[in-house]
């Protein structure tokens, strides 16, 4: 299992951070290799991924939700992954996204990807991306504000 951990500060308030993280369906926006995903309810997502060349789909379960807090979620059968993202209020117009994920890298490709740290580069990545997206709205797309 390979741990990657990242953290970015965003200039928006908590409540607009959190909230745009629960629009899955926009993640494919700033998250590279997503190619799209189906908010099947209200704790259950659907992936379509595409990464080096290798397509995936699997479903992810959230685990615990609490809103301007936490997003916790781990996916359902392979690929074996789970995760945490935090949100933690700096000031009233910042806020610190804190992302922990748990991955086990399949074949060799992804074995590969995580000895060089392409996947953490690539998580780094998707968190700057965040930042840029949520900062250029300066607002939310929307936002489910449930508890799990």
């Amino acid at each position: 299992m390979t741990t990657i951990e990242h953290t970015v500060d965003v200039a928006v308030p908590v409540r607009t951070a959190y909230n745009q993280w629960t629009q899955f369906t926009e993640f494919p926006e700033f998250m590279e290799g997503v190619d799209q995903v189906d908010q099947l309810s209200d704790t259950r997502t659907h992936w379509k991924t595409s990464i080096a060349g290798i397509k995936r789909e699997f479903d992810a379960e959230i685990t615990d939700q609490r809103p301007d807090e936490r997003i916790a979620w781990q996916s359902v059968g392979e690929p074996h992954q789970a995760g945490v993202v935090a949100f933690r209020f700096l000031d009233p117009t910042h806020t610190r996204v804190a992302l922990r994920m748990i991955f086990a890298p399949e074949g060799i490709v992804e074995k590969a990807g995580d000895k060089t740290n392409l996947i953490e580069h690539r998580v780094k990545g998707d968190l700057d991306r965040f930042k840029k997206f949520i900062e250029q709205r300066g607002t939310e797309s929307g936002g489910w504000r449930g508890t799990v």
